[in-house]
């Protein structure tokens, strides 16, 4: 059975493990998840001692608690598994910002709207600010008017999360996604295989297609006739 070292100090949060539990009987689950009942601390001890397993306290706010036989070592090294990789597919939203001027002609709009589309697509948030200069300020209509407008072009991908407000010459609104940034990258990478099979599939036909061309060029192509020997020889030098 697995040893608990206590030292003194902070309380640990780890599940209590056999002689650490000290109550007088417990609820005990198998190993297998059966119902074994409740029994004395005692005999839950010595059954998992003849089992090689260890006797942990899973619910130790039940009347009486409940106890399960398990590996205990295995159960903490899957566990901290389990976290690693949670932690390593957990990823964070980022917030964007693009901004722009509230008389921005439809070439720099486009391009600055692809760039909000490519953010959102990627489950990224969006600041977007509008730039009030000079009387401009006096026009708040204007930067409001296009704030709207960008997020009806790309209400498809996201929303807007925070509405536009006026923060002295700055006009702000946040558009956030519509999909996790977890879904967003795991939709990006599935349409990056869909699309490197196509390729491939591409090549493999063009490869195919040229096999089969030359395959029939030779079937078709009239066999050269051979030379005589005389031919071989320099006219001159025939007697």
């Amino acid at each position: 059975m697995a040893s608990i070292k206590t030292t003194g100090g902070s309380i640990s949060t780890d599940l209590r493990v056999n002689e650490r539990i000290r109550v007088p009987e417990v609820r005990l689950v198998g190993p297998g998840g059966e119902q074994v009942g409740i029994v004395r601390i005692e005999d839950a001890l010595r059954l998992a001692e003849e089992a090689d397993l260890d006797l942990v306290e899973v619910a130790p706010q039940s009347r009486p608690p409940v106890c399960r036989l398990m590996d205990y070592g295995k159960f903490k090294y899957e566990a901290a598994q389990k976290e690693r990789e949670s932690r390593r597919n957990q990823t964070n939203t980022v917030i964007k910002e693009m901004k722009l001027r509230p008389k921005i002609d439809q070439h720099d709009y486009d391009t600055k709207k692809g760039h909000v589309v490519r953010f959102l697509s990627g489950g990224d948030k969006v600041k977007i600010t509008i730039m009030f200069r000079g009387r401009e300020q006096h026009r708040p209509e204007l930067g409001y008017r296009l704030l709207q407008q960008l997020a009806g072009d790309v209400e498809e991908l996201g929303f807007i999360e925070s509405n536009a407000r006026q923060d002295g010459r700055n006009m702000t609104m946040v558009l956030a996604p519509h999909k996790k940034k977890s879904e967003a990258q795991a939709a990006i990478k599935a349409a990056k295989k869909v699309s490197m099979a196509e390729k491939d599939a591409e090549r493999q036909a063009d490869a195919d297609y040229e096999k089969a061309h030359r395959e029939e060029h030779k079937k078709t192509a009239t066999p050269k006739k051979p030379r005589r020997k005389s031919e071989n020889l320099d006219p001159d030098m025939e007697a």
